[in-house]
């Protein structure tokens, strides 16, 4: 299926690209979330008369990415879990603790933003994660887990 795309989606396209993509990842996902659009003449059209704005509206969330980014650049997230003496944890520090353990701080992260590439932390010590705001900012953040008995 031919689509427009309606902002940057990583490993895709930019903003007003129009790719092939499978039916399914079209149907479920670009278009229900905002995207794309199907790449019909009307569309297209439409699409032309308002490519300014889409880019100016594109420009200001990447803008407001990056000033975040800023903010989250160089913190540090101490989350207290109960551990054994080996530094094992009972449990584990998921992306829901960071992301309580930062609304605490008064930041605002989505779930599916924290990039876990290993999982869930398991054990007792620093993990630099990557917290991606945009497809273009990626801000890592030092989460540090410590153990109590």
């Amino acid at each position: 299926m031919q689509v427009i795309l309606m902002e940057k989606v990583s490993n895709l396209g930019e903003l007003g690209d129009v790719v092939k993509v499978k039916d399914g990842y079209a149907r479920n996902f670009l278009i229900p979330e905002g995207k794309a659009k199907r790449a019909t003449p009307e569309n297209l059209k439409a699409f032309e008369s308002r490519r300014a704005e889409l880019e100016k509206a594109q420009a200001d969330v990447l803008a407001k990415a990056q000033e975040r980014g800023t903010k989250l650049e160089s913190l540090t997230v101490q989350i207290t879990q109960k551990a054994g003496p080996d530094g094992r944890l009972f449990g584990s520090v998921t992306n829901y603790d960071i992301v309580e353990e930062l609304k605490k701080q008064g930041h605002e992260v989505e779930r599916a933003m924290i990039r876990m590439p290993q999982g869930p932390l398991k054990q007792v010590g620093e993990y630099p994660l990557q917290i991606a705001l945009h497809t273009d900012v990626t801000v890592t953040v030092k989460v540090s887990v410590l153990g109590e008995q």
